[in-house]
């Protein structure tokens, strides 16, 4: 089985631009280099994994300048360079694989970037016509203060104070966000961050940078529940099974930090208590020996007093 190693350094989005605006034809054999540049190969290696079926990549045109400057000023907020790059070589992408149970396709990683229109902000504007007194999203900041404890960043907002896109619904088990944290209402803003919102509504920092978050989720296939990952508590059951058969490498990495003796998933054994009720129990061979002892004292104590009458 191939594994995937992702080098740091350049980014591969910012080549595969490069390779673009060098070519500049839209041939099937340019566009199927491009597309091989843009999945890292990872369209190759699932196609050589035992069992894995229907692997697709979603062919799209690269997004107008114009569009990502309209939605900047709608938005009041600067794009990453990284992601400014993607959305010039692909308006979104979309690759998804299948696995083969019983003669049947069943559908199984998917790795979806949404497209500048559907980048669309998550907490949507209220609208005229709901009632006044309508629970919201915001209602869950009544916190006053939710400044950084430890090293623990701060949690975004659904207030004001951040403006949140969604990137990924994450086929409903969560959403996958560009955050921009600590805002002014009518002043850009410029610095994000990638977080992933759970289907509690808690907030977890996935990385720093788009570039980033691309690679983490070609590294883990697209995996149902993958971005749990980066949770306290973890994917489900079900979902650790898919990832230790098709993500071994990882899937054990994420164990041994997890719990550095790396089973903390197995279940453990103790003879000497799961086999108490059928033990035998101990001899006193203790009290058996006292008695002995005192026993060969008194007959070496009588033999000496026959001996000493004898004498007499």
């Amino acid at each position: 089985m191939k594994y995937i190693t992702l080098q740091a350094g350049t980014s591969q989005l910012t080549f595969v631009k490069t390779i673009i605006q060098m070519e500049g034809t839209k041939g099937n054999l340019t566009f199927k280099g491009v597309a091989e540049r843009l999945t890292l190969g990872i369209t190759r290696i699932l196609e050589n994994m035992p069992g894995v079926v229907d692997v697709r990549f979603v062919e799209r045109e690269p997004a107008e300048k114009r569009s990502l400057l309209s939605w900047e000023q709608k938005n009041t907020c600067i794009l990453p360079e990284d992601l400014r790059d993607f959305y010039l070589t692909t308006d979104g992408s979309t690759l998804t694989w299948s696995v083969k149970l019983d003669n049947e396709c069943v559908p199984l990683g998917s790795m979806r970037i949404n497209s500048v229109a559907r980048l669309c902000p998550l907490l949507q504007p209220v609208s005229l016509f709901s009632l006044p007194n309508a629970p919201s999203l915001a209602d869950l900041d009544w916190e006053e203060d939710n400044t950084e404890s430890g090293n623990a960043p701060a949690a975004p907002h659904f207030d004001s104070r951040s403006r949140i896109f969604e990137i990924d619904s994450c086929g409903g088990n969560g959403k996958v966000c560009l955050v921009y944290k600590s805002c002014t209402p009518g002043v850009v803003a410029q610095h994000s961050e990638i977080w992933f919102l759970d289907r509690s509504l808690c907030w977890h920092l996935m990385t720093a940078t788009f570039t980033s978050y691309y690679r983490l989720m070609i590294t883990h296939l697209g995996l149902p529940e993958w971005q749990y990952a980066f949770t306290p508590y973890g994917p489900s059951p079900q979902a650790k099974q898919w990832a230790s058969l098709y993500q071994p490498l990882t899937f054990t990495n994420e164990l041994k930090l997890a719990d550095p003796a790396g089973d903390s998933h197995l279940n453990k054994l103790d003879p000497t208590k799961a086999f108490k009720g059928k033990a035998k129990a101990p001899v006193p061979k203790k009290k058996q020996s006292t008695q002995c002892s005192s026993g060969s004292t008194a007959k070496s104590h009588g033999s000496a007093v026959r001996h000493s009458g004898g004498r007499r």
